[in-house]
């Protein structure tokens, strides 16, 4: 172990000029800068994300005494929402078990914005003119193409995701080797994404993937295309590497209940942690929650590609190994 930095001072100081990029951005837009809690009394239920947790030592009236890292700053950010404070956004440190490698850390910095009256489709853009001002930072451009879940398999491997066999979908990752136990027809098509669609993404270009299949909703609204139903969310890729995640926000709290609940039975059936539901969020969802698009990025992840670097560790000033 080392007590030295893991970033050099160089990309210390491009996270500063970002970070201050980001908050003069949102402030052109009139989009409010805010704080939420850090620790909660409810924690994620998705079934693919590991949430750290710690008991409260101290009176009991406090609340709670077992509480979640967030992963994400999405559920207080919406109920805000929902009380009216309107177009806002958080830029702070989030938590997740067991991801640590050359493009993960445990703790990392997400940025998160909402924008009412907003669909996916128009934040895609706001997203894409972000991330334009900060490669400029770094003297890069990379233009805007964007595509459908449903296009992008059909072109790039001839397969329709959303009605192919689940024979098909294992036939195309080709010679790529995977252990079927336990696998669902959603992670056959991550495999798609993560093994032969991502690696081929043409470098030096976004590239926005939207209207996912309606299983991959989390939360989304879901919408129907002719004779499917597509989750009306977005995920944006600069070259191989995924930055962003976004959704035009499901409103519904008995829809939101009832994939939390789902979430909880997949966890359960796979000896995971179960989080508790988070009750306050439901509540707002059924108050008077606007119609909005929100949208996750991962400003370490935009970083590496600022850097040009694959590993991490090179924007953060301690890794999780010198932490």
């Amino acid at each position: 172990m080392t007590w030295q930095p893991s970033a050099s001072f160089d990309a210390i100081r491009l996270r500063a000029r970002l970070n201050a990029l980001i908050r003069a951005f949102f402030a052109q837009r009139d989009v409010l800068e805010v704080e939420t809690p850090i620790l909660s009394q409810a924690g994620n239920t998705d079934p693919n994300i590991a949430s750290f947790s710690l008991e409260f030592g101290g009176h009991a009236d406090a609340g709670a005494r077992q509480r979640w890292l967030r992963t994400s700053p999405e559920f207080p950010l919406k109920r805000l929402l929902a009380a009216g404070l309107g177009d806002c956004y958080e830029l702070g440190r989030v938590f997740r078990d067991g991801e640590a490698g050359g493009r993960h850390n445990p703790e990392f910095t997400m940025l998160e914005w909402y924008r009412i009256g907003w669909d996916h489709q128009r934040l895609i853009g706001e997203c894409a003119a972000l991330l334009a001002d900060a490669l400029a930072l770094v003297g890069r451009t990379a233009p805007l193409s964007r595509i459908s879940y449903r296009d992008l398999y059909h072109r790039r491997l001839g397969i329709d995701p959303m009605r192919a066999p689940l024979e098909q979908l294992q036939a195309a990752l080709g010679d790529i080797r995977i252990d079927p136990q336990g696998l669902l027809r959603d992670d056959w098509l991550d495999l798609l994404m993560t093994h032969r669609l991502q690696p081929e993404f043409a470098s030096g270009q976004l590239l926005a993937v939207y209207d996912y299949p309606a299983s991959q909703c989390a939360l989304a609204r879901l919408r129907d295309d002719g004779d499917l139903r597509v989750a009306e969310r977005f995920e944006l890729y600069l070259g191989p590497l995924e930055l962003a995640n976004g959704y035009h926000e499901l409103a519904d709290a008995r829809e939101q209940r009832a994939r939390f609940l789902g979430d909880i039975d997949m966890r359960r059936a796979r000896g995971a942690a179960a989080p508790a539901v988070d009750e306050s969020l439901l509540a707002a969802l059924d108050a008077d929650f606007p119609d909005c698009a929100g949208v996750a990025l991962g400003t370490d992840r935009l970083l590496m590609a600022m850097l040009d670097t694959a590993r991490i560790a090179d924007t953060l000033a301690f890794d999780f190994s010198r932490a």
